[in-house]
């Protein structure tokens, strides 16, 4: 039976777990311009996170992605404030070089803050592959940091073939496919399977019948993170879809925390 295990049992009935945390490796913040987000300020997803577990939220705010004047700052500020539950991704937009280069500069300074980088490249409308890209990559290979990639089956910007370009080159980065090339399961997978530095974020996965299982089956729950682009999605809704699915609970810890904590232990070490 599907949901039956005593971990989908306390889910069910507690809409939480005390020994199953939840990191959510793929958010956002803040507001977006065609969508009402009910809850999309700080305190408000906090808020939201202790509903459904979540221990840990890495994101990106909606403002360092898509206001260049605003960059970053955001982000840093929201993560300051609440330390123990957030952490944030700097966003890298090669469109404007000179605040991708600050933001390369400063990011020492905000270490307590930043785990990585974070590439929109189809709404920025530049190719992962792009030389914009480089220098932050080149710095996460050296600091084997976490890159959160946005990437969509068949897009020339971040589809399958563009990530293997980077995975080829950047050994040492922990590049977080989003969406895992949505729609391309067979790539996705491949690449998980061929690079030992590539995980396959759930982001708009769960929604997909049977490619939850096929990840797990053929690339393996060691390489899958949680993730829900909150505040578009509800952690709920994602917990329901892994307890719906064939998965055994040590899957379901692996992808809910147990991957997150490792890939967090090894940046903090550093």
């Amino acid at each position: 039976m599907i949901g039956t295990s005593n971990l989908a049992r306390e889910f069910w009935e507690q809409g939480k777990s005390a020994t199953c945390p939840i990191y959510d490796m793929h958010g956002h913040m803040g507001t977006w311009g065609a969508i009402y987000f009910p809850r999309g300020e700080v305190e408000q997803m906090i808020g939201t996170m202790d509903e459904c577990g979540v221990k840990m939220l890495t994101f990106s705010h909606h403002h360092a992605l898509m206001s260049p004047d605003m960059g970053n700052r955001p982000s840093i500020e929201a993560a300051r404030r609440f330390p123990d539950r957030l952490r944030a991704y700097c966003v890298i937009n090669p469109n404007y070089p000179e605040m991708a280069a600050a933001d390369l500069a400063s990011f020492e300074q905000y270490r307590d803050v930043f785990v990585g980088f974070k590439f929109l490249s189809d709404y920025h409308r530049v190719p992962i592959t792009d030389a914009g890209y480089r220098p932050a990559l080149e710095y996460a290979d050296q600091h084997k940091l976490l890159t959160l990639m946005h990437t969509w089956g068949g897009s020339p910007y971040d589809g399958a073939a563009a990530v293997r370009t980077l995975a080829e080159r950047y050994h040492h980065v922990r590049f977080l496919l989003g969406h895992s090339c949505h729609d391309d399961w067979d790539a996705a997978v491949a690449l998980a399977r061929d690079f030992p530095n590539i995980y396959l974020e759930l982001t708009a996965i769960f929604d997909n019948r049977g490619a939850l299982e096929k990840f797990a089956a053929e690339a393996g729950s060691e390489r899958m993170l949680f993730g829900t682009d909150l505040p578009w999605f509800d952690p709920h809704q994602a917990v329901g879809a892994l307890f719906s699915a064939h998965l055994n609970d040590e899957e379901i810890h692996n992808i809910c925390h147990r991957n997150a904590e490792k890939l967090f232990g090894e940046i903090l070490a550093r």
